[in-house]
């Protein structure tokens, strides 16, 4: 068998004499938010209507003209919140939904079906053009794939018209894996699509050519769109759009080039939810704009509210050092950081005077205040001490990332703490309160011994506890998809057992040998109107250490 150099060197773009370098960006690109579909359809657990709602009603107030809303022929709910969104009215008059659809008459039809009765809105179908999806997925040679998507786009011309919406309906197509295709070809494909569209007003026509999977350098998606721009024949007709996806790290930076290069259109989510490292980040270049002068068209001025609104439909956290959105990116650790940033805050008019802009501070590229958040300097453990400021000391420190919503929690009881103590206390201090009030905690509930059982049903898990109540031995056994929800249905079972809902689990290693200690979260409520009580477990088994945490939270919850 032949062998191959297991990663090889794209093959740069066959372009001369390139413009797109010495360009320089001059407005905001025409932005499309893919948060309620490619975003969403990459979740753990995607949005329900009522999260999908409220994301939407968010992007529309952060400024997006345009947003794609789901993929209706692949999806009742997504055909349902289409249908929603158009019979209660729910979209701005200056806002054009977008759905997506394969190149399949039935899925065609489904998805025009979701869009009668809308004003405005966009079809969107794409078909993957690059030979190793072509010839290796679809088993089809490049003629193939030209008619697939030739085929396509007539039959949502024909359905479009049969439903009496020509005329409100753009279409935009994408080549899918666009880096990855043979550039020529991609131009033949998108040329004939273009030719059984029709003629197009400008608005009306999107090409969009994405980065499905980042495996080029950033500069070299300029190149290709630089030549796609320069070789395709219809560009006065025809919106350029950018989808880069984040593989390498460079979605932003081969956005900003490509932008450059000609593009006029860019999608992507809010803080790059997407499938796996996920899409363009759009705040981060919204705002990275921003912070060069150029009006981003989007309002960003409440980041702290556009944050909770995406971690609550994502259920999924930003990070800390996320650019502009993250909680610790305004903070200076460093002593010598705090300084120069104090004293250019003290100067900051002369220093405006000099440079000749209204903002230029020692570490912070951008004010603070335009996102709606402020400086802050080192947070030390004391009463005026917060809970982002505790929580950090613990990731960084010991490696305990509690959940977001558990920080709370831990706050009030460190603050407690510190206020008895009247003193400021170290890092050591801090693990010791987190371990005698959130991880050893003795109460009512006792677990005596565990272990799995043979369950009903194979796909179930089975468990039998023995635990203590007030010091009454009891024998429980109970059945879930896991080793937790198994323990959870025991305790239920039990009338001794006070009741309650496991709300929030989550757990992860203390470190990374192989003898490294589990660390698990629950989170439970003992109703509806309750607020989260946490208990944290450690043990060499990660079961044993979700079950400590289980009985940690009961004893807490029992304390209250």
């Amino acid at each position: 068998m032949e062998q191959y150099q297991k990663y090889s060197y794209p093959e740069p773009i066959p372009i001369k004499d390139r413009q797109w370098p010495d360009q320089k960006t001059e407005k905001a690109p025409i932005w499309t938010s893919v948060d309620l579909r490619d975003g969403n359809q990459a979740l753990p657990i995607p949005m329900n209507p009522q999260k999908k709602l409220e994301y939407f009603n968010l992007l529309v107030k952060i400024g997006f003209k345009e947003i794609e809303v789901g993929f209706p022929s692949a999806s009742q709910d997504d055909f349902d919140f289409v249908r929603q969104l158009i019979e209660e009215n729910l979209i701005p008059d200056d806002v054009r939904i977008s759905v997506l659809t394969q190149a399949r008459a039935n899925l065609i039809n489904r998805t025009v079906d979701s869009l009668k009765g809308a004003k405005r809105a966009i079809v969107h179908c794409y078909v993957a053009t690059s030979d190793l999806h072509g010839r290796f997925v679809f088993g089809r040679d490049r003629d193939a794939v030209k008619k697939m998507a030739v085929d396509g786009t007539r039959m949502i011309v024909d359905a479009i018209e049969q439903a009496g919406m020509a005329g409100r309906i753009g279409y935009e197509f994408s080549p899918e894996e666009f880096t990855d295709s043979d550039i020529d070809f991609v131009i033949e494909v998108c040329e004939a699509v273009k030719e059984a569209w029709g003629v197009s007003e400008k608005q009306d026509f999107m090409l969009n050519l994405p980065a499905t999977v980042e495996r080029r350098p950033a500069y070299q998606y300029a190149d290709m769109i630089e030549y796609f721009c320069r070789n395709y024949k219809y560009r006065t007709e025809t919106t350029i759009s950018l989808h880069a996806h984040n593989d390498q790290g460079c979605a932003v930076a081969a956005t900003e080039m490509a932008l450059l290069a000609g593009a006029d259109r860019v999608e992507g989510t809010l803080f790059g939810h997407g499938e796996r490292t996920g899409n363009l980040d759009v705040a981060t270049l919204a705002l990275n704009l921003m912070s060069r002068g150029i009006d981003p068209c989007l309002d960003f001025s409440d980041m702290s509210k556009i944050v909770r609104v995406v971690e609550n439909a994502s259920g999924i956290e930003v990070h800390p050092r996320h650019p502009y959105a993250g909680q610790l990116v305004f903070t200076a650790f460093s002593g010598s950081h705090q300084d120069a940033i104090r004293k250019g805050m003290d100067i900051k008019t002369k220093i405006a005077k000099h440079f000749g802009c209204g903002w230029k501070i020692p570490y912070l590229h951008i004010d603070p205040a335009d996102i709606g958040r402020s400086y802050e300097k080192l947070i030390r453990i004391n009463s005026q001490s917060g809970k982002g400021g505790i929580a950090f000391l613990l990731e960084n420190e010991f490696g305990i990332y509690p959940p977001k919503a558990m920080h709370p929690e831990i706050g009030k009881v460190v603050q407690q703490a510190v206020d008895a103590s009247g003193n400021e206390i170290d890092s050591n201090d801090l693990r010791c309160i987190f371990e005698d009030k959130f991880v050893n905690v003795s109460g009512k509930y006792r677990l005596l011994k565990y272990k799995r059982i043979e369950a009903s049903n194979p796909d179930l898990v089975a468990m039998k506890v023995i635990i203590r109540i007030s010091g009454k031995k009891i024998v429980l056994e109970g059945e879930g998809n896991g080793p937790i929800s198994a323990v959870v249905h025991a305790l239920k079972s039990c009338d001794k057992v006070t009741d309650f809902v496991l709300d929030d689990f989550s757990e992860r290693s203390l470190g990374r040998s192989a003898d490294a200690v589990a660390i698990a979260f629950v989170g439970i409520r003992l109703d509806e109107q309750s607020n989260l009580i946490y208990g944290a477990g450690e043990n060499s088994n990660i079961d044993r250490a979700a079950i400590n945490a289980l009985f940690c939270a009961l004893n807490r919850a029992d304390a209250v």
